[in-house]
């Protein structure tokens, strides 16, 4: 399954817990807040200033590694 940006942080992380070293990479930590199990992705790295096609990119190949 190839994550989008619809997918909630909290999601992504419990399906591929190897992914919270990339959205820490990213500057995005707060990966156990409240916010993380229902915002999505493209929310969350919007709210931080993140590029989220950047994260979403580094996220996926994270998990081809696999």
């Amino acid at each position: 399954m190839k994550i989008t940006k619809s997918m909630s942080i909290m999601e992504i992380v419990s399906k591929y817990p190897d992914t919270a070293e990339v959205f820490m990479k990213h500057g995005l930590h707060c990966i156990g807040c409240a916010a993380a199990s229902f915002e999505s992705l493209e929310d969350g790295a919007k709210a931080h200033g993140i590029d989220v096609e950047k994260l979403l990119k580094d996220l996926n190949k994270a998990i081809e590694k696999k």
